[in-house]
């Protein structure tokens, strides 16, 4: 799945997923409810118009994965 990130500096001026696509769905971010950083990769826990979503970057090559979907 295609996925892309629009961003927005966040409060240490870090770019911050503000927008998120899967294919030609756009999903708005309202809250980064987590994020961690490790081996090299970046996750983010957001709150979306669908619910929560964790996204993983890798640094090197600036990809972006669906990590999990996680349900309540």
């Amino acid at each position: 799945m295609d996925i892309r990130v629009e961003y927005e500096l966040g409060h240490a001026g870090e770019p911050e997923p503000a927008l998120v696509w899967f294919g030609s769905r756009a999903l708005r971010v309202h809250a980064i409810l987590d994020r961690w950083y490790g081996g090299g990769r970046r996750w983010w826990k957001l709150q979306t118009d669908d619910g929560p979503y964790v996204l993983r970057r890798d640094d090197g090559s600036g990809e972006w994965e669906l990590a999990a979907v996680p349900r309540t």
